[in-house]
């Protein structure tokens, strides 16, 4: 097999020169793409004279674009996916592949306790794991990770899928759960990141509510729609109980509770249609 590493790389220049060198210290690599995403500083010009393939955005699209773009170009059967500011380890890669050539075809690395940026992100990602995991019904050890080695055949069935924001590992990891390939997870120590962090607060707020919506619609939207529904048929069922028993009348708000249950539940199904049309077989 043929591999490449695809590097998203967005103002890298005190990281990226390192981290070429050390993927390049695994002899077995046939390619690094560093996709460079209208970076201001030094990024691409140090990426090429450290030896690496330099594909450049006229201007910044998004981690999500420049993953694209490098899957697009990768000359690699299989492709392995990391960070250019230093937090992975390309010591890790071969733990990685060593999945994929058990017959994996998405391998993540997840990162262990201390590894995440902030309590605050550290929460977050625990919150998507295990929504991930009650929506997919497998065990979700770091949804949001983007150090990860996949096969390009598969990973390009869902190019179209994914965002040109961050948040490519969740949809790619639930594209693949859905169509049914296999997904292993390997632990990973994430070091501190060299250089600026491009994520922003208020940002990444809003970017949590819009992955665990994104979760639901990647998957399963039922499996989401219908613990609402039933919550509102319960209340809607005790409040008429309650209006039975002391007025002897059905009242407005039971019609409303019990409306808005079938309203819920009919939008679950609905999109539960729609989310398979998506994963229809191009063939």
């Amino acid at each position: 097999m043929k591999y490449s590493v695809v590097l998203p790389a967005k103002n890298e220049a005190g990281a990226i020169g390192e981290t070429i060198k050390k993927i390049q210290q695994l002899d077995f690599v046939d390619e690094i793409l560093v996709v460079d995403d209208g970076s201001t500083d030094e990024t691409p010009q140090i990426a090429k004279h450290a030896g690496a393939k330099v594909i450049t955005h006229p201007y910044s699209k998004g981690n999500g674009a420049a993953i694209k773009t490098g899957a697009r170009n990768a000359a690699g059967e299989i492709i392995i996916f990391m960070d250019a500011d230093g937090q992975h380890d390309p010591d890790n890669i071969p733990k990685l592949l060593e999945k994929i050539e058990q017959g994996y075809d998405l391998v993540v690395g997840a990162r262990q306790k201390g590894s995440q940026a902030s309590i605050g992100r550290g929460i977050a990602n625990k919150l998507y794991n295990n929504l991930a995991s009650y929506m997919s019904e497998h065990k979700v050890e770091d949804l949001t990770s983007g150090f990860r080695a996949v096969r390009a055949d598969k990973f390009k069935e869902f190019i179209y899928l994914l965002p040109n924001g961050f948040s490519y590992p969740t949809t790619s990891t639930m594209a693949f759960f859905r169509a049914g390939y296999s997904v292993t997870y390997v632990p990973i120590h994430a070091a501190k990141r060299i250089g600026k962090s491009h994520i922003h607060p208020i940002k990444d707020s809003v970017r949590f509510f819009l992955i665990i919506f994104k979760i639901a619609t990647l998957y399963s939207p039922l499996k989401m729609f219908l613990p609402f529904s039933i919550v509102l048929f319960i209340l809607a069922t005790g409040w008429y109980g309650y209006t039975l028993y002391e007025y002897k009348r059905f009242t407005n708000m039971s019609a409303l509770l019990y409306t808005g249950s079938i309203m819920i539940f009919l939008m679950g199904l609905i999109s539960e249609q729609i989310t398979a049309l998506m994963y229809k077989d191009s063939e």
